[in-house]
């Protein structure tokens, strides 16, 4: 795969005036934002939650990015934001059908980061 790419010497990708040489640079736009990959992970793996139940599961992200980052996702297609006409509103979020594909994706990421990479120590009190 990376050597045919590498012959056919592809055109750049242009999307929303930002230019990526290769599919896998456009793909990791899409999912790197500092904090898509949890967001994504906790709706893969939790299922559907409100916006206050992904900031208390990612509880160090502000409020202003973490609806930054959902918006994001929204607009890539990966997570869908239903809202009820309900007093108070109601907001859900979930992965779409193109987010769910992803989860095997990610996991292999996990594989190879688990098998390839020094091991890490996480630590909760100096994140700030």
């Amino acid at each position: 795969m990376l050597e045919e790419w590498a012959e056919n010497n592809p055109k750049p990708i242009n999307k929303e005036n930002r230019v990526f040489h290769c599919e896998k640079e456009l793909a990791l736009s899409i999912i790197g934002g500092k904090w898509k990959l949890l967001i994504l992970c906790h709706l893969g793996l939790k299922g559907t939650k409100r916006f206050a139940e992904l900031k208390k599961l990612i509880s160090i992200v502000t409020k202003k990015m973490l609806t930054h980052q959902l918006r994001e996702l929204e607009e890539d297609g990966l997570v869908r934001r239903e809202i009820y006409p309900v007093v108070p509103p109601k907001v859900e979020y979930s992965l779409t059908e193109k987010g769910e594909i992803l989860l095997p994706v990610l996991k292999l990421l996990e594989e190879w980061v688990e098998n390839h990479t020094t091991p890490y120590v996480y630590l909760k009190n100096t994140l700030n």
